[in-house]
């Protein structure tokens, strides 16, 4: 590995941006295949890229979380690559490249789904036509909504990935210490009156560049590279829900921590908790791993939501943690 990057491929953060669009983003478009007319539930169209390993040892799904899409885990991917796995990516609706509903189109920072098994059943959508033309071993690794994601996918479908890493999972949202039936009434009533589409109250547009100070992220060098993309994408604007995506979410830990759901998980499954996290709620992340019959639990010090985006300290032990869980699983 060059002097730009560490043993994993992770980009050594005094160099940043140069790096990322120099090195990084070059040798990952020369890799990329975009599945043409990719269909997910109900035929909405997903934007879904594959990037073969020279040498793969097996294929990691990365699944990204709410608001974001699979550009913003360009250096995740390309470390996978040098450690020989092939990697398929995509946006999940609302979010990216992928469908929006027709009724929020005219912003694109609002973030909708109607019911969150759309995103289920888009996650094995790809399975089924993507995922299956790869190597195996299959793993995830999939970040916050992601992980909601996962976690429903790998109750219902327990033999399609044989690992999943879990990236600060949203197990259960933050509510900011407003009562989960609170917030469950105030977007019911917004959907019964026709609001379901509707940005929720004190969510704003997006409207150009973020606080770093403020965000999900410690590593100011990485902050600052996807804030620029960000910015210049209309397509990455994402940054508020809807009332309905905000009901979906409050309903999602009742159904993945069901009695008797998680226990239908049967791959190894690493969960990693965030230090600093206001996104989403620690307490559920443990009943959650705790009930995984292969589960194991590691918390993050020093980090906040985006664990993927921390500083050179905390994100490179983090993320040979990653690797090594994957890599066990190719023997």
């Amino acid at each position: 590995m060059s002097e730009q990057f560490n043993e994993d491929g992770l980009i050594l953060s005094s160099n940043y941006a140069d790096t990322m669009n120099s090195v990084v983003l070059p040798y990952l478009k020369a890799k990329e295949k975009v599945s043409a007319a990719l269909k997910g539930y109900e035929s909405k169209p997903l934007y879904c890229v594959t990037y073969p390993a020279d040498a793969p040892k097996g294929t990691v799904l990365v699944l990204h979380g709410f608001t974001e899409n699979a550009y913003k885990f360009a250096e995740v991917i390309y470390s996978l690559l040098q450690n020989d796995f092939s990697v398929v990516a995509y946006d999940q609706r609302g979010h990216g490249r992928s469908w929006r509903d027709e009724g929020v189109q005219a912003d694109p920072s609002l973030t909708h789904v109607g019911v969150f098994d759309e995103y289920v059943n888009d996650l094995k959508a790809v399975c089924d036509m993507v995922l299956k033309t790869m190597p195996k071993p299959w793993m995830i690794f999939s970040h916050s909504m992601g992980g909601a994601v996962t976690s429903l996918f790998l109750e219902q479908y327990p033999d399609v990935f044989s690992r999943a890493a879990l990236c600060a999972p949203m197990i259960a949202p933050n509510r900011s210490n407003v009562p989960l039936a609170a917030v469950k009434a105030i977007c019911r009533g917004a959907k019964l009156i026709g609001k379901g589409k509707q940005r929720i109250f004190l969510s704003k547009p997006y409207a150009g560049p973020e606080n770093f100070a403020t965000s999900c992220a410690t590593g100011k060098e990485r902050f600052d590279w996807y804030d620029g993309v960000k910015a210049a994408h209309k397509e990455f604007w994402n940054n508020g829900p809807t009332y309905a995506w905000t009901l979906e979410s409050m309903k999602v830990t009742s159904r993945i921590l069901a009695p008797g759901a998680v226990e239908k998980i049967v791959c190894p499954v690493r969960l990693y908790t965030a230090d600093d996290d206001n996104s989403v709620l620690p307490e559920e992340q443990k009943q959650f791993i705790v009930r995984v019959k292969q589960g194991t639990h590691q918390f993050v010090q020093g980090s906040r939501h985006e664990i993927y985006r921390s500083s050179d300290d905390v994100l490179f032990p983090w993320w040979h943690d990653v690797l090594a869980f994957f890599k066990a699983g190719l023997q």
